[in-house]
């Protein structure tokens, strides 16, 4: 029977209700009681994290991870960059190992989060989710913007054909208000229309963007797989069309010297390439919709990760030949690598092949956008069933079976954050949450298999202590090495962390202790029912 609540105090009572776990058994309960929709194979799986993990990673972060960034705070691999993106995907694989058995043992929504919950407890649960919000709803609104940019720089490459505000729109249409803070420090004559002084600024492309993935999402995750089936396939063949096409125009001397600025530049790019892979942990978040997930999600994870690394490794292979990266690059080679170097063969297919690649680009990013909404929704789905929000996210939309109000929800939110956050800041704020929760993972497994380690699991961490250690130290190593670094996330990420405790303290807490008092009300109720029809 549930306890009485009276009010929070750092009490005996206190430690034990924040430390609270959720048995797994309570749910799969819940899941099957009131679940998603189960829709996904394990194809919609692998397709999903292909979808997710190859972005704009690979279509512009990996110019600055060969040849280092334009202001020199970062250093390049250069052609040894195929090594760093090795050493990420095995820092990846470590954790994957560690969502995989999660993910078949407790086959509900939520991922890193309901692992948290069935290990260290509530509080830990509720930060997790907090944290979680960092790498996927604002990594959407990231996404979203660097899809724009795309959009735009695509719609340059037609000034000839398209009218000239098409082809060239204004910038007050097309950035948020810090970017266009930026291009008027430059340019002070670039117009942007002002209410009282302060620039109106609305990212129309991103906004669009937004607000179509997630109509797309509420319609179902069955439906969203297959649009991004489709785009999967448009950048799978644009990338097999660089490393095809860009084969014959690689001069093996660009390859020379292997690792120029030694391992210092291939830890550096490893850190860089580690954000080219998130994206494999939100499979874990759709667990609850696997039609079979403790056979499917392994092979959807791992499987996801072993063919983007694939990839990876070929596109740095032909793009290094192409480029020398060894000494000063151009500034386009850094924005978009291998459209670039297409463009600079002087072929006129190969030009018409860089169109291309903006339009796989293009189609990257969308996927990209699909799951980390996606993503996003089911960990909020997940806190909602927790108590932690309102229950009324939990109510499924009477046709698609999806969390509709949830999604838009998000949406909204994701389209307000365009017109108002720092994207740069926030960006970078999403590495850390993507840390927090790969480390959480590894240990919630370790902390299972002491507390629990009779419960089936379909999927078992091979090595175990050893690889989620692994996990651990990789993924805090690189968060430390980050950290080490200048820059104003360092300090807001503790801040993002204490607004979340005391979010927990003043809602979360109270929210859930008033349902406890709901439920011991109830059972009493109940019990005093029965007594006097007894008597």
């Amino acid at each position: 029977m549930a306890e009485k609540f009276n009010r929070a105090t750092f009490s005996k009572s206190f430690l034990r209700h924040i430390t609270r776990i959720k048995a797994p058994d309570e749910m799969l309960a819940e899941a099957s009681e009131q679940g998603l929709e189960k829709t996904l194979g394990v194809w919609d799986l692998i397709i999903l994290g292909v979808g997710a993990i190859i972005g704009s990673g690979i279509f512009a972060v990996v110019g600055i991870a060969a040849a280092g960034s334009a202001d020199g705070s970062s250093l390049g691999a250069g052609p040894a960059l195929m090594v760093s993106m090795v050493i990420a995907a095995i820092a990846c694989i470590f954790s994957a190992l560690c969502y995989s058995e999660f993910a078949t043992m407790i086959p509900v929504a939520g991922g890193a989060y309901t692992y948290t919950f069935a290990t260290l407890g509530e509080f830990a649960a509720w930060m997790v989710g907090w944290v979680l919000m960092l790498e996927y709803a604002i990594g959407f609104i990231a996404v979203a913007c660097a899809w724009s940019n795309h959009f735009v720089q695509f719609l340059a490459g037609f000034d000839k054909v398209l009218p000239a505000w098409l082809a060239h729109p204004p910038v007050w249409l097309t950035n948020d208000v810090f970017s266009v803070g930026k291009l008027l420090a430059e340019n002070p004559d670039i117009y942007v229309p002002r209410i009282l002084g302060v620039p109106v600024c609305i990212n129309l492309p991103a906004i669009i963007m937004v607000l179509l993935t997630t109509a797309i999402l509420v319609k179902g995750t069955k439906d969203s797989t297959k649009m991004a089936s489709v785009m999967v396939v448009i950048k799978m063949a644009v990338i097999a069309l660089f490393i095809l096409g860009g084969a014959f125009f690689v001069t093996p001397a660009n390859w020379t010297p292997f690792a120029p600025n030694g391992m210092s530049g291939i830890w550096s790019a490893a850190f860089l390439i580690f954000f080219a892979y998130i994206g494999f942990d939100a499979l874990a978040t759709a667990a609850e919709e696997c039609k079979n997930p403790q056979k499917d999600l392994p092979i959807g994870i791992i499987g996801s990760l072993l063919i983007t690394t694939i990839v990876y490794v070929l596109v740095a292979l032909v793009l290094t030949g192409m480029q020398k990266t060894s000494g000063p690059v151009p500034l386009d080679f850094l924005k978009a690598p291998m459209a670039y170097c297409m463009t600079m063969t002087g072929k006129s297919w190969a030009v018409y092949a860089s169109y291309f690649i903006s339009i796989g680009s293009l189609a990257g990013l969308t996927s990209v956008l699909l799951v980390l909404e996606m993503a996003a929704t089911r960990i909020l789905y997940a806190m909602s069933r927790d108590h932690f929000i309102s229950k009324r996210f939990q109510k499924l939309h009477s046709k698609f079976k999806t969390p509709a109000l949830l999604t838009w929800t998000v949406g909204i939110l994701a389209v307000l954050g365009i017109l108002t956050l720092n994207l740069d800041v926030a960006a970078e704020l999403c590495n850390y949450g993507t840390f927090t929760s790969f480390i959480i993972v590894c240990v919630a497994v370790l902390i299972l298999r002491h507390t629990d380690p009779d419960r089936p699991r379909p999927f078992k961490v091979p090595f175990s202590p050893v690889v989620p250690s692994l996990g651990i130290l990789c993924c805090g190593g690189l968060m430390i090495y980050k950290s080490l670094q200048a820059g104003s996330s360092a300090l807001l990420f503790p801040v993002w962390l204490g607004i979340g405790a005391v979010i927990y303290l003043l809602y979360g807490f109270i929210k859930n202790r008033n349902n406890e008092n709901r439920i011991h009300k109830e059972l009493v109720h109940g019990s005093e029912i029965e007594q006097e029809v007894i008597e």
